[in-house]
């Protein structure tokens, strides 16, 4: 079915306006996605909206809910979601980005990082009236000449256009022949599914329009558009939002005091971007607060109170925002170490890891992580800044010892 542009009614564009705002559609911009709203109306048949996530890591971060904010405005508007979790592709993970090969997961670790994908997600969206999908449902049956058709879809040059494989190989890192099954096994999935569009970060371009050449391939004669979104920098300003940086990563199960704090430690710079992306905040808003910070007639920093309160209320609840957004002042204001901090019992004379120690008490979600945040200066005992990173604690009876990492996780720690 075709439609001209003067068929395209007012309001139309003004949905794909909504809808597209700060992301990239494609291809044909605003105006395409018009068209495909105006032929879901007349056709009576919402549009098929897919997500992937892959369960490579436990927690989804606010990077994340760029994309599954958007997936909720599709929703509601009333067009279908569908949230595929990558069960299958994360055994490979995607190599979008990297410069060398992922690690591998086993089954057994997917397994347990994709039980706490969809609980974080219903923060963002309605799990309920979305269409789960895991990927290992179709991926898994395909046989060897399934594979082999699907692999002649796409050329070795194709493959090498995408930056990461380019740059990998132009300077002699190894690209294992699997990960160039990735983007294929991403692809097919939107063509079991039908998808007409598929929601991204900006670093995937390649393989969602990669999904569009597939459809086409497979006999859809109607592909999927691309809506491709923002990557965030995290709380530093400087990297992109990721699980990799630990202390500049907002995480969806962080505590409303650990959101509330990582949100207040953003450079003035990144204020205006977060309000964009991760709140309901107009862009005619937005634009007045970055004029007025620019003039100095608002202080950046009471621009960040309310970012920060309004992000810790959609996540943990108003109450909760506002009770937090207090004792920030008292702790950080007034230099005070937080009241009531959690206490560790430790026997005098033993030796403890730190980084398992940290790990074993939630203050890192694993020893390289520990690691890391050691290795980023994040961690002091006492106030003093902690630079080995296989640093061994002990103590003598009666001894307390303040762990601190990161601005805003503390642990006491008791000798006895």
């Amino acid at each position: 079915m075709t439609v001209s542009d003067s068929a395209i009614d007012q309001v139309f564009l003004q949905q794909a306006q909504f809808l597209a705002r700060f992301g990239e559609f494609l291809p044909g911009g605003v105006e395409a996605l018009a068209k495909k709203l105006y032929q879901a109306t007349e056709t009576g048949k919402p549009l098929t909206i897919k997500l992937g996530l892959d369960p490579t890591r436990p927690d989804l971060h606010l990077g994340h809910s760029v994309v599954l904010r958007k997936l909720k405005a599709f929703q509601d508007f009333g067009h279908q979601v569908i949230l595929i979790i990558g069960d299958a592709t994360a055994l490979i993970g995607d190599p979008s980005g990297r410069n060398e090969t992922r690690p591998p997961l086993t089954p057994e670790e997917i397994h347990i990082n994709a039980q706490t994908y969809l609980e974080q997600a219903s923060k963002v969206i309605n799990v309920d009236q979305a269409k789960i999908m895991y990927n290992s449902e179709w991926l898994k049956k395909l046989n060897m000449e399934d594979l082999l058709r699907l692999t002649s879809k796409v050329t070795v040059a194709q493959m090498l256009v995408r930056d990461d494989f380019a740059k990998r190989y132009e300077s002699n890192r190894p690209i294992s022949l699997h990960e160039f099954l990735y983007p294929l096994m991403q692809a097919y999935d939107s063509v079991v599914i039908k998808a007409d569009i598929e929601l991204g970060g900006s670093d995937q371009r390649f393989n969602t329009l990669l999904g569009r050449d597939f459809q086409l391939a497979y006999g859809n004669t109607n592909p999927q558009s691309v809506l491709l979104m923002p990557i965030i920098e995290g709380t530093d300003g400087k990297v992109k939002m990721s699980k990799s940086y630990p202390d500049h990563c907002i995480n969806l199960t962080d505590t409303s005091q650990e959101m509330y704090g990582k949100l207040m430690s953003i450079p003035d710079p990144l204020i205006c971007r977060y309000l964009e992306l991760l709140t309901t905040c107009s862009p005619e808003i937005v634009k007045s607060l970055e004029t007025n910070m620019a003039n100095g007639t608002t202080n950046p920093k009471d621009i960040k109170v309310e970012l920060a309160k309004m992000i810790v209320t959609e996540y943990h609840g108003r109450e909760a925002a506002e009770e937090v957004a207090q004792g920030f002042v008292r702790q950080f204001a007034q230099n005070e170490i937080p009241e009531n901090i959690e206490t560790l019992q430790l026997k005098a004379g033993e030796h403890y890891h730190l980084p398992t120690l940290m790990a074993d008490h939630t203050l890192a979600s694993s020893k390289s992580d520990a690691r890391r945040s050691i290795q980023g200066g994040g961690v002091k005992l006492d106030s003093e800044k902690v630079t080995d990173e296989n640093y061994s604690l002990s103590g003598a009876a009666g001894q307390e010892v303040i762990l601190q990492v990161g601005r805003r996780r503390f642990l006491k720690l008791v000798f006895s």
